[in-house]
């Protein structure tokens, strides 16, 4: 069974880095990343994995159109079984208590401690090991 994890970001070199900082993982298939430059595009996404073992979604909050406060609720009504982490250059106490209030798991801050974050994504994978 392959694990699906779905990163939301507008910024293009977003998808380079996540496939850089999971890239052994990647290969040796342990789960394999979404990618969406938009919380419309994600919401088509999370529909389309709906046979998929979507795991978590990483969504950005500031982004044109639809923010990622906004993409909340609707991916959490899509697919309640999924964690959402929020990602967002600015970490005041206000944004984190809204993430956190519409269903956030968790709430990360630019630039991301991608270590936190693969300790986040074993504990979902269930992995023995870790590929580090």
């Amino acid at each position: 069974m392959s694990f699906l994890i779905l990163v939301v970001d507008d910024e293009a070199d977003v998808e380079m880095l996540f496939r850089q900082q999971f890239r052994r993982d990647l290969r040796a298939g342990r789960f394999t990343m979404d990618f969406a430059q938009s919380a419309a595009g994600a919401l088509q996404r999370i529909h389309d994995a709906d046979g998929a073992s979507l795991i978590l979604i990483l969504s950005d909050i500031n982004m044109p159109g639809m923010s990622g406060l906004e993409l909340l609720p609707k991916a959490k009504a899509a697919r309640p079984d999924v964690p959402v982490i929020m990602i967002t250059a600015y970490g005041d106490a206000d944004t984190k208590r809204k993430a956190l209030e519409g269903g956030a798991e968790a709430l990360l801050t630019k630039p991301i401690d991608f270590a936190a974050l693969r300790s986040e994504i074993d504990s979902r994978v269930g992995s023995v090991g870790q590929a580090g």
